[in-house]
């Protein structure tokens, strides 16, 4: 495969340039089971040579772990890269085993400082809001994020599954860089109501899990069966049961695709995702997860592969026939509230 770099995208009127395609690095040290830190690492590295540029993580992700995974990364090339995390997503006082969503001020203010730190910088480039307490108003949460920017703590915003009007509440506050939602091949929710706010207002699309969490490259059918004990998917939906393996027949048309363009199937499935910058009129900057080198030269490799009219039409009614929900509890994210 050619070491070219890939090309840029900026996030927002104002925002940051980076990579057209990101990663993501939670499972790196988090939820998708055991890992190789030295693997690892070396796929961070061989990500930048590629041109991969923005680097998501958050505060949530093992407790800060996370974060601290990546601050020696990011330390060693604190000019070439673009830092983004998050905060919202706090431990339960009442039952530390669950997760509460807080965006009160003091919290946030708590959190930036908690980031700032473990990563090891003087500045977040792109701070998300990682969900939405519906009980705090968009518009305060946002002022508080707004004021540390102008504190030098953060250079731009970003929310994560957000509606549509909820995106246009916060732009009125303070430009949004970046909206983060999940968005596949099997998850195409925000299209109704987010992407086209977003597109409306010069803001760029973050697909998280554009790959399905590993699912729509093959990698597994039954979540139960073949993950390890450890692994969050085991609990979601569409990769369990009966809607697993209706789900896994769903890939035939990639598979079939695939095999017509000497592609894999992960690869066609990010190209779709790539794709709809160009359908929708906004940037969109997939942050497909992984921890193996291979695997982000094989992600990389989908940036350069066009597919047709023809080929888009294919793929059309996939979504539309996905058993199971993204989550078993919709409630914290845009399609739950739109």
């Amino acid at each position: 495969m050619s070491d070219s770099r890939i090309e840029k995208a900026q996030l927002g009127t104002g925002g940051p340039e980076v990579g057209v395609q990101g990663l993501g690095c939670m499972g790196m040290s988090f939820a998708y089971g055991p890992t190789d830190a030295g693997e690892a690492r070396a796929t961070l590295e061989r990500a930048l040579e590629l041109g991969v540029t923005l680097y998501d993580t958050a505060d949530a992700y093992g407790a800060g772990e996370n974060e601290t995974f990546l601050a020696p990364f990011v330390q060693a090339h604190r000019d070439e890269v673009v830092i983004a995390t998050k905060f919202a997503l706090a431990v339960d006082p009442d039952d530390p085993t669950k997760r509460i969503i807080r965006n009160d001020p003091a919290y946030i203010r708590q959190c930036i400082e908690g980031s700032l730190k473990r990563l090891g910088v003087d500045e977040i480039d792109l701070y998300y809001m990682h969900r939405r307490d519906v009980n705090v108003p968009i518009e305060e949460t946002v002022g508080v994020m707004a004021e540390l920017v102008r504190e030098g703590k953060v250079k731009h915003l970003g929310l994560s599954e957000v509606t549509g009007n909820e995106l246009r509440a916060a732009q009125a506050v303070h430009p949004i860089a970046a909206v983060q939602s999940e968005w596949s091949l099997f998850s195409r929710d925000i299209e109704a109501g987010v992407v086209p706010a977003a597109a409306e207002l010069g803001v760029a699309l973050v697909p998280y899990s554009p790959l399905g969490r590993g699912f729509l490259t093959g990698a597994f059918v039954s979540a139960e069966k073949e993950l390890s004990e450890d692994d969050f998917r085991r609990h979601q939906p569409r990769f369990n049961g009966d809607n697993a393996s209706a789900n896994a027949a769903l890939l035939d048309p990639v598979r079939k695709l695939a095999e017509g363009r000497s592609a894999t199937l992960g690869q066609v499935a990010l190209a779709w995702v790539q794709q709809q910058a160009q359908v929708h009129g906004l940037a969109v900057v997939p942050i497909p997860g992984t921890r193996k080198r291979v695997r982000v030269e094989e992600n990389v490799g989908a940036t350069r592969l066009l597919l047709t009219e023809t080929e888009l039409e294919l793929l059309e009614p996939i979504a539309g026939q996905v058993a199971g929900g993204r989550y078993a509890d919709m409630t914290f994210t845009s399609a739950g509230r739109e």
